[in-house]
């Protein structure tokens, strides 16, 4: 397995309440991704201070921990850092907890039990900005937002509350993109205009959706229906 070869390493926070898998992560990611670990937490307290001492760039977050878990973890790691990637680290492919750990702000889903090689694949995906889950956890992943969509719109969800009415058709051409996991230089390919184009719309989508990053507008985007919508206008 290569090493990239990056300017400055990123910094990376490792939580897990095992000690000898916490000790493995470490020593995986310092000696095969672009990134150093710069604390290892075994709780959401010790994880919550090592994040505001160091400012890393990447937290590893075991979902399965004593006391306060990984999800709600997250919860508080959000309410003072928006920019910290996170990655769940889990043994569960539930469909719903999936769903509830990028609800709250996780950048990425891996199972323990996959290669290692996965986990530094996605390390370097979402330092990249991208979202990161695994082909089998997408599907699962994106059934579960189907079941929830088909349930809201039973339940007749007032359509005026959807802050998706608030986007241009190009924002949500290229909101609509980003959901399918695809780059900023992605979707400047496939609608024809530059890349700073595209971050100018994306900007836009941020603060029309009132959310802080790519990861939090694409769950807004799946959960309020943007491919049902984007169907209706082509076929009007």
């Amino acid at each position: 397995m290569r090493r990239l070869d990056l300017k400055g390493a990123a910094k990376v926070v490792v939580v897990d309440d095992n000690f000898e898998h916490a000790m493995g992560i470490k020593e995986l990611v310092n000696l095969e991704s672009p990134c150093n670990v710069v604390g290892v937490a075994a709780n959401s307290d010790v994880a919550i201070s090592l994040i505001k001492k160091n400012n890393p760039d990447l937290v590893l977050m075991d979902i399965n921990m004593p006391d306060v878990d990984g999800i709600t973890a997250i919860q508080k790691i959000r309410k003072f850092n928006t920019d910290v990637k996170i990655i769940a680290l889990t043994g569960y492919d539930d469909a719903d907890l999936i769903y509830r750990t990028m609800k709250v702000g996780a950048n990425g889903y891996i199972l323990k039990t996959m290669a290692s090689s996965q986990l530094i694949y996605a390390i370097e995906e979402i330092l990249n900005g991208k979202i990161y889950l695994p082909t089998v956890l997408a599907s699962k992943f994106f059934e579960h937002f189907q079941k929830a969509l088909n349930e809201e719109s039973d339940a007749g969800i007032n359509d005026e509350d959807n802050l998706l009415n608030y986007l241009t058709q190009r924002e949500e051409e290229v909101l609509e993109l980003l959901t399918h996991g695809i780059t900023y230089k992605g979707v400047a390919s496939k609608l024809f205009i530059s890349e700073t184009t595209v971050k100018t719309h994306v900007n836009n989508i941020f603060q029309k959706l009132q959310v802080n990053d790519r990861t939090q507008a694409v769950l807004y985007a799946l959960n309020h229906g943007i491919g049902n919508r984007r169907k209706v206008k082509a076929t009007a």
